[in-house]
């Protein structure tokens, strides 16, 4: 007996000391009454991360159910607070058993359907700078889809059997939800967080969009996590800024925080990638799909509040684009974020989510950041969202504050697979500044010692001409091309490029746009973007001293300007070199005025700050 007792002993211990993760992570959130035959635990967790419950995995079972929550605001002039448009599907114990979960949230424009992309109802860049553009065709209405009561269907499969309730609600102006869209503006701000103030008890839900009867969120802990993507990123961003309590955490991928950043570049007038032509109020008749106070609607915003603030002529930095900027609103910003972004997405620029990562530092949130090497979106691992929703919204402390701070995808791994770092940028990273040596027509060089006077070059803008052609062009004068010499070893870039120019213009206006790129250029049908392009930038000599401020340039006046490129963290092979290439318009994102305003830049007053982490000797004299 007594041998027996130690090994019942021993094995007590093994089950306290050897396995204490298992016991540590699984927290109890609600059980069934101890009188039924079953007993389910929320939530269940194996290595800090929430695992499937088999009783939630049946969607026959889940409670699907709609409402409408108002809002603090009245959007669309009625006098009456706007009401948004909720779904919520839920396990069925949350009313059998009286389980209360936390819940997962996405705010969408788009999920009641949307415009149309022709390019005859986008602004006509074909036209000179400084000057009015031609009017626009406005788009036809939108035939609103979707049935009541599923918004969406999104993020239900992935997180609802591992113990979440799913929320998804319309934006203002869209689908079944009152008000009319402002892009940017305060309703986009307010219209989530009222429905976190809805989860949480303090704002009132109703089951049809003008009556009064109430709708309770008995079901739920209180506890959100947003996430989504694009536009349905920004959304998360823009209600964290609010400081509601009960916005625990949020998963933004792509999030666009500033709609100046996203329609100007340094002054400059620039499209987002892959929609040359659009602007504010494009994107305001893509998503305004529900019609009532349509007529209303249009003439304050459209017609009234963005054709006065947008300015398409100056592309100043002004009011109306400052009230659309997130980096103004940050005070009371509490929300955990774990930011993914692409260091190759050419719709939404990487800088919209670095531009917050020190300030998120400064104000003391947690904060992970997750970068791939591809396009617009891109979520991170589900690993790292389901640790990330499992510590902030289950209150599981599974450590993920101290896991490494930044995951970045390697050029060739696979998406899901991140190299973690301490920090991004790379914390070994140093600035290296690059100077130019004559020959730009042809290349010329991209040194590190600053050499001996090298006078100037001048380029013709043509916008006929993509910057991939004019990259690969052996001479060519609508473009200065300088290049380092072969890499003697692999260099790792790692954050922003700075530039600084000294330029002159023939004309009153002038593009300005810069590439950095990897030479030899691959024409390979399989040849990725990172075969080929580090990072690039545009800005508007006219602003050289402020963006909220241009004045028109002396014609042949010389200007000295410093702006960032885009973000990047890229490692160049051995054997490639790196060219800085200077032109005007930049044909897939820039205004196209008339072929022939001649740029002029000083080489001895311009040069490239490289991020680099592990410089060594890689760059060769």
């Amino acid at each position: 007996m007594k041998r027996d007792s130690l090994i019942i002993h021993l094995f007590l211990l093994y089950l306290f000391l050897i396995q204490p993760e298992i016991h540590a992570q699984q927290k109890d959130i609600r059980t069934v009454d101890p009188g039924s035959s079953t007993k389910i635990t929320v939530p269940v967790v194996i290595n800090g991360m929430a695992q499937k419950i088999p009783e939630f995995e049946n969607p026959d079972d889940w409670i699907r159910h709609d409402l409408w929550v108002e809002t603090e605001f009245d959007s669309d002039g009625d006098g009456k607070p706007d009401r948004m448009h909720v779904d919520v599907t839920r396990p069925k114990q949350t009313d059998t058993d009286s389980i209360k979960l936390p819940v997962i949230y996405e705010s969408s424009p788009y999920f009641a359907g949307t415009g149309s992309t022709a390019r005859q109802y986008f602004w006509n860049v074909r036209h000179e700078l400084n000057t009015v553009p031609p009017e626009r065709t406005n788009m036809p209405p939108i035939e609103r889809r979707g049935k009541r009561p599923v918004i969406s269907n999104s993020h239900v499969n992935a997180w609802l059997p591992y113990g979440f309730i799913v929320v998804h609600s319309s934006a203002p102006g869209t689908g079944l939800s009152q008000g009319c869209p402002t892009i940017g503006g305060d309703p986009e701000r307010l219209a989530p967080k009222a429905v976190i103030d809805w989860l949480n008890g303090r704002a009132k839900g109703f089951t049809t969009p003008d009556g009064n009867e109430e709708v309770k969120a008995y079901w739920t802990t209180g506890k959100v996590g947003m996430i989504g993507t694009s536009y349905n990123g920004t959304i998360p961003f823009a209600a964290a800024t609010t400081g509601v309590e009960g916005l625990e955490a949020i998963i933004p991928v792509a999030p666009n925080t500033s709609y100046y950043h996203y329609y100007r570049s340094n002054g400059l007038v620039r499209s987002p990638g892959g929609y040359l032509g659009e602007d504010v109020d494009v994107l305001y008749e893509f998503i305004h799909s529900n019609p009532d106070r349509c007529a209303w609607c249009d003439s304050v915003y459209r017609d009234g509040v963005m054709a006065k603030g947008m300015d398409r002529v100056t592309g100043d930095y002004n009011e109306f684009w400052a009230e659309r900027d997130l980096m103004n609103y940050m005070k009371n910003f509490r929300a955990a974020v774990l930011m993914s972004h692409a260091f190759n997405d050419w719709n939404v620029v990487p800088s919209h989510s670095y531009r917050f990562i020190k300030v998120l530092k400064e104000i003391g949130v947690p904060l992970q950041i997750y970068y791939h090497q591809g396009g617009h979106g891109g979520e991170p691992p589900f690993e790292m969202m389901n640790k990330w929703f499992t510590r902030y919204l289950f209150g599981v402390q599974n450590g993920v504050e101290n896991d490494p701070k930044a995951w970045i995808v390697r050029e060739n791994d696979d998406r899901l697979k991140p190299t973690p770092y301490p920090d991004y940028p790379n914390p070994d990273a140093k600035p290296v500044e690059m100077f130019l040596t004559a020959g730009g027509i042809q290349r010329g060089g991209l040194v590190i010692t600053k050499p001996p006077k090298q006078g100037q070059e001048t380029l013709t803008d043509n916008f006929s001409f993509s910057g991939s052609v004019l990259a690969q062009a052996e001479w060519t004068d609508h473009r200065l091309l300088y290049v380092t010499k072969p890499l003697k070893e692999p260099l790792h870039i790692s954050g922003i490029p700075v530039v600084k120019i000294k330029a002159a213009s023939s004309k009153p206006a002038v593009n300005l746009s810069v590439w950095l790129v990897i030479l030899p250029w691959n024409n390979a049908r399989d040849a990725k973007i990172t075969d080929n392009l580090i990072t690039r930038g545009w800005a508007d000599l006219q602003n050289y001293k402020s963006l909220s401020s241009s004045e028109q340039l002396v014609p042949g006046r010389f200007y000295e300007m410093t702006f960032k490129l885009e973000p990047d963290d890229q490692i160049i092979p051995a054997g490639k070199q790196i060219g800085l290439m200077i032109f005007s318009s930049d044909r897939e994102f820039t205004l196209w005025p008339d072929p022939g305003t001649k740029l002029t830049v000083d080489l001895d007053g311009t040069s490239i700050i490289l991020p680099v982490a592990g410089y060594q000797e890689a760059i060769e004299q």
